[in-house]
């Protein structure tokens, strides 16, 4: 009897497709894999459906509709392993920017007939919503840590994910700290690693796409950069950026906020 191939979807909600994108670049890794596997949906890649129940979904975008809440949950139901990718995925991408705001008064501003627009009043991650089994972060996705994550899950083992901050990834690269020789503001102590330490390897600072790292102290780095002299107004956009939803960024530019008004009355 001919052995049942794992059956993969790949999904799309509020998003610019970059994460999707990530994973077509990934064809000549996803060779080796490509035949052991069936592709039962990406419309990104094909237009072949097939009906689930699926092994393997990956879920790219933002919950920001009421039908994308519906939707996500028939996605968990028929999937075995969810895995959301991404930084909409994962908390809510630049769509929460939203989040702090009147929603309808945004609509209002930007439709001529709000009156056909209906969405929930915030963009939050997937796991708002369902459980997930493994989250990739970051925007876009990295695609040596796809690659693994595919093949860990097609192979019933755990993958083999960053699980450190960028400024270790810095270190392994002999990159030059650039808050310490050039005095840019810099996530890399409290974002998650997993890039390569793009950013800071070009002289630049952490933008912190791959979100918070576990107990991250975003607290302590937002003081450190005001003491040493950074804009505030600046340092509040850099935590509320691409993961502007995730919590200890969220936290921390509220903190920074919060002082500068109390400091300016």
């Amino acid at each position: 009897m001919k052995a049942t191939r794992p059956k993969v979807a790949v999904w799309k909600f509020a998003s610019c497709d970059g994460c999707q994108l990530s994973l077509l670049d990934c064809e000549d890794e996803l060779l080796a894999v490509a035949g052991a596997i069936d592709i039962g949906y990406f419309p990104e890649a094909t237009s072949a459906m097939v009906d689930g129940p699926y092994d393997l979904s990956l879920v790219e975008g933002s919950i920001t509709t009421a039908h994308d809440a519906e939707r996500i949950r028939r996605i968990r139901e028929e999937s075995a392993v969810v895995v959301s990718i991404g930084a909409c995925a994962t908390s809510g991408g630049i769509q929460a920017l939203r989040n702090g705001a009147d929603i309808d008064d945004l609509v209002a501003t930007v439709y001529a007939h709000p009156e056909y627009i209906s969405t929930l009043a915030t963009s939050t991650g997937i796991d708002r919503h369902i459980d997930v089994d493994a989250e990739l972060r970051g925007c876009p996705i990295d695609r040596g840590q796809l690659v693994e994550l595919v093949n860990a899950t097609l192979n019933g083992r755990p993958p083999r994910l960053a699980d450190t901050a960028v400024c270790v990834e810095c270190k392994t690269r002999n990159h030059t700290c650039v808050m310490v020789a050039d005095g840019i503001a810099c996530l890399g102590p409290v974002t998650l690693g997993g890039c390569g330490a793009l950013c800071p390897g070009y002289h630049r600072g952490c933008y912190g796409c791959f979100g918070p790292v576990d107990d991250a102290n975003a607290d302590a780095l937002a003081d450190h950069l005001v003491e040493v002299g950074h804009d505030e107004v600046e340092l509040v956009r850099l935590l509320r950026n691409i993961n502007v939803a995730a919590p200890a960024f969220d936290d921390a530019a509220t903190r920074v906020e919060l002082a500068a008004t109390r400091r300016n009355r």
